[in-house]
């Protein structure tokens, strides 16, 4: 690997001059010309250039006319003898409206010019190193804008191929019409006055600036691609390589030096890491992700060496300058641009701070006020204490949703199709993806100003009996006596009937009851006394209002009776009306009264009383069975 990394590089330093730069002019010039700087060419502008040449085109003609014309009045002005001054005034006063003529015509040039100059397509001219000299704006006879700078920059390419160049050799030629840079024989640009308005100069100083700038890249170009210098760059070229090498080595080395040291810690500074009970990494997965990282940093660092020394070789040669701004723009580019955006944008990130500290301070006021009104230290009438903490949320998303309209405009790429298509769809999804959601979230809203419910009450909500556990804004958690959860969906609870066992009854009572049914032959009183007494023997029954007795039917073989008592431990119905029931067989038994309905039959005749023994009396013996016969038919019955 690292000889491959040593001989490309090598390669790239040592590749001839020559070939590059004839690389460069067969492939690069053509395409490179016909860039342009400015990239406020459109169709409108266009347009505009082309009407504008065609104003100047009629300029010119109308400034030759004049000029014949000037020439020839001056030619008759100092034809005229002393004594004709009246002739010669008339004359020079025409001489004097021409030149007027022209000044105005220059004005109205200027003026154009600079209207067009911002919005304006350039030609570059380039140098030999494909840097760009200066540019050209407008035509000059047949030839377009971008032609002239094809043609400039080829002259002044073969002038830097002649040996023995001097800047003296470049002289500047002076005519009525335009200003000429000429080496030797060879015309390499002629400046004309609108050359000179498009820079806001004089034709004698554009010409001159043209000539500097000309031979100085010239020189530069001689310079660089003598045999000293090019010796002197392939032995810095050498040098980098060579010191590329050692660091790459020196980095192989000292990942192989990491890699041993995490391996000789394994099992006693690398122990794992463990988070609670819970092993995360044990000491080998932990030693295998460090040797990991070690090998990936390795490679980085490799990398941004090899990146950082490409640039350099590069920068050496002149016709490979270029590449190194171009490597080091790859990442120079983008921090720029993140330094320079997030600079740009820190007046909306102040704004958008102060925004969020205003709604905060809001949120915490607010915050207050529920706390108040949920532990009873402000009350408002109408508004009961529980419904503080819903309503504190509800505010809380529609203040924050405002918050978020206010502070959206401030957002980095809040005005991006893509960012509003982005925002459109997930609103899409939202609203047809949560339509049960947003059901069952409007119906827990529902049920908490309703106050059917609160955490702890005992309800039954269509068959399910259980105590409230968990009220949120989709569903209803309820634990049965048989301690199983169950998840009830708000929308449920609210198109379906609830009883709430627990909301009266701290004050006045949830009242039980059960219903028992005993024969005709049991006094009405004696029951209802049983029953009243049983109930009072029941825990968790109170005394006061005393339980009272209503006898629900007088069926075929029994009458009903219902005992009803208060209580106010609705969670505890489950093990009350197991001791009542119990008590109620107690009592019965104590004061022989028979339990025998509904499905009971017996024949009294001789049965055993079906009270248990220890309620009997001691003396107590099975009645035996009676039998009477009938002499008259000699037939028995059986009573």
């Amino acid at each position: 690997m690292k000889k491959i990394i040593t001989v490309f590089l090598l390669c790239v330093s040592l590749f001839p001059a020559q070939k590059l730069f004839a690389q460069e002019n067969n492939k690069d010039t053509t395409t490179q010309k016909k860039d342009s700087i400015n990239q406020k060419n459109d169709s409108l502008n266009s347009a505009i250039l082309e009407n504008y040449n065609k104003k100047v085109s009629a300029m010119e003609q109308f400034r030759i006319a004049d000029s014949i014309n000037r020439a020839n009045l001056e030619k008759e002005i100092s034809s005229l003898k002393s004594e004709d001054s009246e002739k010669k005034n008339e004359l020079q006063q025409q001489v004097n409206e021409l030149r007027n003529q022209e000044a105005v015509r220059l004005a109205e040039k200027r003026k154009q010019v600079d209207s067009l100059r911002l919005t304006a397509k350039a030609y570059p001219v380039f140098g030999f190193f494909n840097d760009t000299l200066f540019y050209v704006y407008n035509r000059s006879g047949s030839f377009s804008a971008e032609e002239r700078a094809a043609a400039i920059s080829e002259r002044i390419t073969r002038i830097g191929r002649k040996p023995h160049f001097s800047a003296d050799s470049i002289k500047i030629v002076r005519s009525a019409s335009y200003t000429d840079i000429v080496f030797k024989d060879n015309i390499l640009i002629s400046i004309s006055d609108n050359d000179a308005i498009w820079y806001g100069t004089t034709r004698d100083s554009l010409a001159k600036n043209s000539q500097q700038i000309i031979a100085d890249e010239v020189l530069k170009y001689q310079s660089a691609t003598s045999f000293k210098t090019l010796v002197k760059d392939i032995g810095l070229a050498l040098l980098v390589i060579i010191i590329l090498y050692f660091v790459i080595k020196y980095i192989n080395k000292l990942y192989g030096w990491a890699r041993g040291q995490v391996w000789k810690q394994k099992d006693k500074k690398l122990k794992g890491i463990k988070i609670k009970n819970y092993t995360l990494f044990d000491s080998g997965t932990e030693v295998t992700l460090l040797v990991n990282i070690n090998g990936i940093l390795r490679w980085v660092f490799i990398g941004l060496a090899i990146y950082v020394s490409l640039p350099i070789l590069f920068g050496i040669f002149p016709w490979t300058a270029g590449f190194a701004g171009t490597l080091f723009g790859y990442i120079l580019n983008p921090l720029k641009r993140i330094a320079l955006a997030f600079w740009n944008y820190l007046p909306n990130l102040f704004t958008i701070i102060v925004i969020v500290f205003i709604f905060r301070y809001i949120f915490k006021w607010l915050r207050f006020l529920k706390n108040e009104i949920r532990d009873g230290q402000l009350k408002i009438p109408g508004f009961f204490p529980d419904w503080a903490n819903p309503t504190f949320q509800i505010v809380r998303v529609l203040i924050s949703a405002f918050m978020l309209v206010v502070i959206f405009p401030y957002l980095p790429g809040s005005n991006s199709p893509v960012f509003q298509g982005v925002s459109v769809f997930l609103g899409f999804l939202f609203t047809f993806g949560s339509a049960g959601s947003l059901s069952n979230i409007i119906s827990g809203l529902l049920l908490t100003y309703m106050r059917l419910f609160k955490i702890g009450d005992r309800v039954k909500i269509q068959d399910l009996t259980g105590d409230v556990v968990e009220r949120s804004l989709l569903v209803t958690r309820i634990r049965t006596i048989k301690n199983e959860i169950i998840s009830i969906p708000n929308s449920t609870v609210m198109s379906s009937h609830t009883v709430n066992y627990s909301s009266d009854a701290p004050g006045l009572g949830l009242i039980i009851n059960t219903t028992v049914t005993i024969g005709y032959d049991t006094a009405w009183k004696d029951m209802h006394q049983a029953l009243i007494d049983a109930a009072l023997k029941t825990e968790y029954i109170m005394p006061e209002p005393t339980p009272f007795v209503l006898q629900t039917g007088l069926e075929d073989f029994y009458v009903s009776y219902q005992i009803n008592a208060y209580t106010r431990e609705a969670n505890k119905q489950a093990s009350i009306y197991s001791e009542l029931h119990q008590n109620i067989q107690d009592v019965c038994n104590e004061r022989g009264i028979e339990i025998m309905s509904p499905h009971y039959r017996a024949s009294r005749d001789g049965n055993e009383t079906t009270i248990p023994s220890k309620y009997r009396s001691e003396d107590y013996k099975a009645p035996g069975f009676n039998i009477n016969i009938d002499k008259s038919d000699h037939s028995t019955s059986e009573k």
